[in-house]
C-alpha cells in the first residue's frame, strides 16, 4: 500500500490537479489503492494567517480576503467539476466559508486570537481542498472518500505545533487500515491538521502535511510514502539560489533529517521519524515530471556514493555570545544556557563553545532573538551585575550553511575544503560547528553572503559544470573590445578543455553601462550598450558589490584615475581586480602597499601584468625570482613599444621627425606623440618594477631628462610640435652619428639598481642584449644572484591591443585557477 502526499503547488491550480489525477489513476489501474494526503491550495494557508491577523487587529479588510479565498476555490470548481455536480461541492465550500466567517467574526469582536482559534482558522484550507479533490476523483471514476485527519491523529493541546500521541493515533490508524482493506476505497485525507482528545483542532506545524503522510504511512504499515512536490526530488542545494543544483538519487534517513533540520525546505523535518522507526521508504517526486525517479530516502544509501550529499542553509538566524571570566572551568554553564532557552520553547539550532571555556555561541531563529536575549540575561543576571560576564546581545543578520553526508565521517579534509572554499571568496565565518554524528559541518555567515556561499560550496563539492567567472568590465575601447572577442573566440575551448566559463556580466564605457546577470552576448553588446543606462561609476561598482556573485572579477581597461580610487573598496569586497591601468601601482608608495595588503587581507587577487609589458610575463617573472629566493641586482628594460619602434627604425637617412610621424600614422603613438616621448609612461613602468623588486620609491625620485628640446615640449599644437621637431632633427642626427661611429645603436632604456631608478637614451654595442631589438618589441633584462653572468631576458611585442588584451585574458584565467585551487 502507498501513501501519496500532494503539496500546495501540486494542488495549486486546475492544471496541477489534472497531474494529480493522472498519478493517482495510474496507481488505481495497476491494482493499488493508495492513501492520498493533500495540502491546502497553494497560498491559501498564508492567506488564512493574514485573515486571522487582520480580524485580530479589528481590520474590516479581513472580509475582502475571505472573499478572495472563496473565489479561489470556486474557480477551481468551475475549471474541474462538471456543471451538474458543481452545486453540491460549491455548497460544501460555502458552508465551510460560513463557518470560517463565524470564527473570524468572534476574533474581530474580541480583538483576540488565541492559539486554539488560530489552529481552527488554519484548518479550513485543507478541509476545502480535500473536499474538492474528493469530488474531482469521484467524477473520474475513482472511488474516493473525504477523510478528516482530526478523526485519526490525536495530539496534545499545543495547538499550532502539536505533539502527536502515537499510542492513540496508531490505534485509530489500525481501525482505519481495516476499513481500507474491507471497503476498497481511496481516502483523501486532510494534511496538516489533527485534534486533541477533546476534539479541539490542532495543527502539526507548517509543512505538517508531509508529517501527516508519514504518521499515516507508519500507522497502516505502508510499503512506501511518496511526497509529491514541484521539483525532481531532494536537490543538492536550493535550486532557486544555485542554478546548477540537481536531484540526489538516494539518501539515508539520517542524511534527510540533517538536511531538513538545516533548512532544506523540500521535506518537513518531523516527517522522517515515523517512517524511519518503521523502515518505510520515503520517495520525493515531482508532480509535473512524474517519470523522474526523484529521491529515495531509506535506511541506507545504495546508489549514490557521494561523500557530501547536499548543501543546506537556514536563512535568518541570530547569534548570541555568552562570555566572561566566570564561565571558565565552571560546570553546568551549558546546561543553564540550554535550560533557560528551553523554558521559553526556543529551539537551539547550533551551539559552540571555545576550548578556553571563555565563551559559548548560541544560534537561534531570528524570530526568537529578543526572547532568547532576555532569557539569557535573566539567567546570568548575577554574573553580569558583578562584571564576571558580559551582557548578552542578540546579533541579527546571519545565516547557517551546512554540508551533509553519511560518507563524511570516513573522510578527512572535508572541513578544510568547505572552509577554504568560503575563505577564498571572502566569506567571513562567525562560528563553525560539526555535529557529533559527523554527518554535517556548519558555518554561521552573514545573511548577505548566503547566495554567494551556496554557489561557492556547491561548486566545491558538486560541480558537474565549468567553473564560472563573472566579469565586470570598464572600458570598451580598443583593448576592451579585443578582450571581449578573445573571450568569445576561446569560449568553447575553455569550457571543454579547462572547465571554465567566462560570463561578461557588466560592461561600461564613459557614457553607458549594461548589466545582465546571465551574461552579455559578444555579438550585440555594442548596440545594447548604446541604448543602455547612463554610466555612473559609483552605481556600476555598487551594483557589482550588491549582486555579490561568486567568482567575480573586475577588469579595468581604462586609464582613469577616478576608477583607481575605487580599487580599495572593490578589493575589500573580496572581488579580484585585473587591469592594464598603471595608475594604481605607480601612484604613492603608501597607496601601492595599501592595495596589495587589501588583496591579502580579503583573500583575493590584484593582477596587473599588463602594466609593464602588455602580454609579456615580466612582472610574473620578477615575482617568481623573488619567491624562489633569488636576489635582484638590477633591472634594465626597453619598456615602451612606441619608443622601441622609433629608435629601432631610426637608421640610414631617415630623420627622427619622419620616424615619429610614421609611428603616429601607424597608431603606435598616443594622439600627441609627446605623451610617449616625454617618458612618463616608461617612468611608471620602471617604478612598478622597482617596487616589485622591493624598493620604496616614488615617481619623483626617478632620474630622467626629457629627450625633447624645450621648444618641442612647449609647442601649442601637434602640427607646431612636428614643425619644431623637424627644426631640431639635427640634435637626434648627431646622437645617431655618434652611435654609428662607435658601432652602437640608440635605445631608450629604463634601469633600476642600488635602490635607484633612471631613464635615459643610451648607446649600446653588440654585446648588449638590447642591440638587436627590432620592430616595436619590449625587452627586459634581469641581473640577479643566479643570473649574474648571463642576465635573464624577456623579449616580445610590448604594445598593441591584441597582446595587451591577451595579457588581461591570461590573468582572468589566472584568477579562475586560484579560485579552483
Amino acid at each position: 500500500m502507498k501513501v501519496l502526499k500532494f503539496g500546495g503547488t501540486s494542488v495549486g491550480s486546475w492544471v496541477a490537479l489534472r497531474h494529480v489525477l493522472d498519478i493517482v489513476t495510474i496507481d488505481v489501474e495497476s491494482g493499488s489503492m493508495p492513501v492520498v494526503v493533500c495540502s491546502a491550495l497553494s497560498g491559501i494557508t498564508n492567506k488564512l494567517v493574514e485573515v486571522a491577523n487582520l480580524a485580530k487587529q479589528h481590520n474590516i479588510k479581513y472580509r475582502d480576503l475571505v472573499k478572495d479565498i472563496e473565489c479561489s476555490h470556486m474557480n477551481i470548481i468551475d475549471a474541474l467539476i462538471d456543471i451538474k455536480y458543481q452545486g453540491v461541492i460549491a455548497g460544501k465550500i460555502k458552508l465551510l466559508i460560513n463557518q470560517l466567517e463565524d470564527v473570524l467574526q468572534g476574533v474581530y469582536l474580541l480583538n483576540e486570537l488565541s492559539l486554539k482559534t488560530e489552529a481552527l482558522v488554519l484548518s479550513f484550507g485543507e478541509q476545502m481542498s480535500c473536499q474538492i479533490i474528493t469530488k474531482y476523483f469521484k467524477q473520474n471514476q475513482i472511488n474516493a472518500r473525504y477523510i478528516d485527519a482530526r478523526q485519526l491523529i490525536i495530539t496534545d493541546n499545543n495547538y499550532v505545533n502539536a505533539l502527536v500521541n502515537f499510542e492513540k493515533t496508531n490505534n485509530n490508524l489500525k481501525s482505519f487500515a481495516n476499513s481500507l482493506s474491507s471497503e476498497r476505497y481511496i481516502p483523501v485525507i486532510t494534511g496538516f491538521i489533527s485534534s486533541t482528545e477533546t476534539n479541539d483542532t490542532t495543527i502539526l506545524g507548517r509543512g505538517g502535511s508531509d508529517y501527516t503522510a508519514s504518521i499515516i504511512g507508519a500507522g497502516i504499515n505502508a510499503d512506501v510514502i511518496e511526497i509529491w512536490t514541484d521539483v525532481d526530488g531532494i536537490m543538492t542545494t536550493d535550486p532557486k539560489q544555485v542554478k546548477h543544483a540537481y536531484s540526489i538519487p538516494d539518501m539515508s534517513y539520517q542524511e534527510a533529517m540533517e538536511l531538513s533540520h538545516f533548512g532544506a525546505k523540500i521535506i518537513y523535518s518531523p516527517t522522517i521519524y515515523p517512517a524511519f522507526k518503521h523502515l518505510i521508504p520515503i520517495v520525493v517526486k515531482n508532480t509535473f515530471n512524474k517519470d523522474h525517479p526523484g529521491t529515495v530516502i531509506s535506511q541506507k544509501s545504495q546508489v549514490n556514493p557521494a561523500i557530501v550529499k547536499g548543501v543546506s542553509s537556514i536563512d535568518k538566524v541570530a547569534v548570541l555570545n555568552i562570555q566572561g571570566a566566570s564561565l571558565v572551568g565552571v560546570p553546568g554553564i551549558l546546561g543553564r544556557v540550554a535550560n533557560s532557552l528551553a523554558k521559553e520553547n526556543i529551539n537551539i539550532i547550533l551551539i559552540t563553545q571555545a576550548s578556553s571555556e571563555y565563551s559559548i555561541c548560541v544560534v537561534v531563529a531570528e524570530t526568537n532573538a529578543q526572547l532568547a536575549q532576555n532569557a539569557l540575561n535573566t539567567e546570568f543576571d548575577l554574573e553580569i551585575e558583578s562584571h564576571q560576564a558580559d551582557k548578552i546581545v542578540a546579533l541579527l543578520g546571519f545565516s547557517i550553511i551546512s554540508i551533509i553526508g553519511e560518507g563524511m565521517r570516513h573522510h578527512s579534509g572535508l572541513a578544510g575544503r568547505f572552509l577554504s572554499s568560503l575563505g577564498k571568496h571572502g566569506v567571513n565565518l562567525t562560528a563553525v560547528a560539526q555535529g557529533s554524528s559527523e554527518l554535517n559541518i556548519s558555518a554561521v555567515i552573514s545573511y548577505e553572503m548566503l547566495n554567494k556561499a551556496l554557489n561557492i560550496v556547491h561548486d566545491a563539492f558538486f560541480a558537474k559544470h565549468a567553473v564560472e567567472l563573472n566579469v565586470f568590465m570598464l572600458g570598451v575601447g580598443l583593448i576592451g573590445n579585443t578582450l571581449i572577442q578573445q573571450i568569445h573566440n576561446n569560449a568553447l575551448y575553455l569550457k571543454q578543455e579547462k572547465e571554465l566559463q567566462i560570463n561578461i556580466v557588466g560592461l561600461a564605457n564613459s557614457r553607458k553601462m549594461l548589466i545582465n546577470i546571465d551574461g552579455l552576448d559578444a555579438f550585440n553588446y555594442v548596440d545594447k550598450l548604446q541604448s543602455a543606462s547612463d554610466f555612473s561609476l559609483k552605481q556600476f561598482i555598487k551594483t557589482m558589490q550588491q549582486m555579490n556573485l561568486a567568482n567575480t572579477v573586475f577588469v579595468d581597461c581604462t586609464g582613469s584615475k577616478d576608477v583607481v580610487t575605487h580599487y580599495a573598496d572593490i578589493l575589500s569586497s573580496s572581488i579580484a581586480i585585473v587591469t592594464p591601468n598603471k595608475i594604481a601601482n605607480s601612484s604613492s608608495y603608501e597607496s601601492y602597499k595599501y592595495l596589495h595588503s587589501l588583496a591579502i587581507k580579503y583573500n583575493t587577487k590584484f593582477l596587473y601584468e599588463t602594466n609593464v609589458g602588455a602580454g609579456l610575463p615580466i612582472i610574473n617573472t620578477l615575482q617568481n625570482l623573488k619567491l624562489s629566493g633569488d636576489k635582484i641586482i638590477s633591472i634594465e628594460g626597453v619598456l615602451s613599444g612606441t619608443l622601441s619602434y622609433i629608435f629601432n627604425n631610426f637608421t640610414g637617412n631617415k630623420t627622427f621627425s619622419s620616424i615619429v610621424r610614421d609611428a603616429k600614422q601607424k597608431g603606435y603613438t598616443e594622439p600627441d606623440p609627446r605623451d610617449d616621448l616625454n617618458g612618463t609612461d616608461v617612468a611608471r613602468k620602471i617604478l612598478i618594477l622597482a617596487r616589485e623588486a622591493g624598493a620604496n620609491l616614488e615617481m619623483n625620485s626617478i632620474e630622467y631628462k626629457n629627450i625633447l628640446p624645450i621648444e618641442c615640449q612647449e609647442a601649442n599644437t601637434i602640427d607646431e610640435f612636428f614643425c619644431t621637431l623637424e627644426k631640431n632633427d639635427y640634435i637626434f642626427e648627431e646622437k645617431k652619428q655618434q652611435a654609428l661611429n662607435e658601432n652602437k645603436v640608440l635605445r631608450f632604456i629604463a634601469c633600476y639598481a642600488d635602490n635607484c631608478a633612471t631613464i635615459e637614451l643610451k648607446m649600446v654595442d653588440s654585446s648588449h642584449p638590447f642591440y638587436n631589438l627590432s620592430g616595436s618589441d619590449n625587452i627586459v633584462s634581469f641581473t640577479t644572484e643566479r643570473y649574474k653572468e648571463r642576465p635573464l631576458v624577456v623579449r616580445g611585442p610590448g604594445a598593441g591591443a591584441e597582446v595587451t588584451a591577451s595579457g588581461v585574458f591570461a590573468e582572468i584565467i589566472n584568477v579562475s585557477s586560484y579560485l579552483k585551487g
